[in-house]
């Protein structure tokens, strides 16, 4: 029983999902997605790091307590100086002089910065010089974004040149799709939840093209393989095939993105969650978030976008037409002869699943009129006596 669960048919691609089939499902529940993180995008925006938005960081000791006592120091300081802001974000960093707490807040003037400073350093009863401050201006943030969105459009541009060329562009588009499908929709998902949009964010986000590019590669090697000469036979569609492909790549895409978010998991909840490294979980996060969706889309938008585009191309109408012809004669017990007239199918061929019995009967079915496969018995043993053709009895010729 064992042999034949879920998980048996999944590694031996034969748990016979129609992925390619329910495309209207996946881009329908695609578009939603998309939808909604678009709304979010100009509703809620983004919550921006103090590298895009402006603002002040104040560096203290670790050495004064815990992260929660520090920032509780910071936040009545900047109350005592009148700011009218507390502080964003914190988080532990580590560096030459040890281990130190970042405490990040709304911009300050330099007089209220300096202040805030002193207030600081007397609260927690050190040093003013224990305490260093920064001040980054939105401007450096604006760079980054333009050099990110810059390296996005070099990026896609090299990623079409390379689709086209070891496949073909409708391959290209379709990995295109995908790739920025994965891009809005864990955009939306830092948009909705609230994370912080920091440079490491940035960072991520072109990490996570590279793997989503490699999913979408794997899948549709599988269905060059699958639809290699295709329109030579009568036996599937060009849908059914790349159906096929995704089943036979499917534990190969899920095992991979399995042992790719492991570490990034760990990266994520054990650097960041228990260690308190602040600057791990920018980039864990977004890696964690985008490596998941990017199985998704390469597995629900990908293929099935690819399946839509070859229903377009004329060559493959018409070797559906003869597939689901062939196969509604073979449901009737009428075969069509050699050279015989087909029908124009009204089906939509990437919307059947497979139907892995016609297919079958297709090919082993013997055509209309013609003689038995075997050899015609000759001989004593055939039911017909030998020796030059006289009969016993007499027997006329009819």
């Amino acid at each position: 029983m064992a042999e034949n669960g879920l998980a048996s048919r999944l590694y031996n691609g034969e748990a016979g999902l129609n992925i390619v089939g329910r495309r209207k499902l996946w881009f329908g529940v695609a578009g939603v997605l998309i939808l909604i993180a678009i709304l979010s995008f100009s509703i809620r925006g983004f919550s921006l790091g103090i590298e895009f938005a402006g603002g002040n960081s104040f560096q203290v000791p670790a050495s004064v307590g815990t992260l929660d006592d520090a920032e509780r120091e910071v936040n009545s300081a900047l109350a005592t100086e009148n700011t009218g802001v507390t502080v964003a974000t914190t988080q532990k960093v580590g560096g030459p002089g040890g281990d130190s707490y970042e405490l990040r807040t709304p911009q300050l003037t330099a007089e209220q910065a300096t202040a805030v400073k002193a207030q600081i350093a007397e609260d927690l009863g050190i040093n003013v010089d224990q305490i260093s401050s920064n001040q980054v201006s939105e401007a450096w943030g604006s760079q980054v974004t333009e050099r990110a969105v810059l390296g996005l459009v070099i990026f896609i541009a090299l990623v079409m040149v390379y689709l086209i060329l070891r496949f073909e562009w409708r391959m290209a588009v379709a990995a295109v799709a995908s790739l920025i499908t994965n891009l809005i929709l864990t955009a939306g998902i830092y948009s909705l939840v609230g994370f912080e949009v920091t440079p490491s964010t940035i960072i991520g986000f072109l990490t996570i093209l590279g793997f989503a590019l490699y999913d979408v590669v794997v899948v549709f090697d599988k269905v060059q393989e699958n639809t290699r000469g295709i329109t030579a036979n009568n036996n599937q569609t060009y849908g059914e095939a790349a159906n096929l492909a995704i089943n036979q790549s499917l534990m190969r895409s899920l095992n991979t993105s399995v042992v790719a978010l492991l570490p990034v998991g760990g990266l994520l909840f054990i650097g960041a969650g228990l260690l308190g490294a602040g600057t791990l979980k920018d980039l864990g996060l977004v890696l964690f978030v985008g490596m998941a969706v990017a199985f998704l889309t390469s597995i629900l938008v990908a293929t099935p976008l690819l399946a839509l585009l070859k229903n377009y191309d004329p060559r493959i109408q018409a070797h559906n037409k003869r597939v689901l012809t062939r196969r509604g004669a073979v449901s009737r017990g009428e075969v069509p002869g050699k050279g015989a007239a087909s029908p124009v199918a009204q089906a939509d061929p990437t919307d059947e699943p497979v139907d892995q019995d016609a297919a079958a009967l297709a090919g082993a079915a013997p055509k209309v009129g013609a003689r038995p496969a075997g050899k015609r018995p000759t001989g004593a043993r055939g039911g017909r006596p030998g020796g030059g053709g006289n009969r016993p009895g007499g027997a006329k010729r009819r």
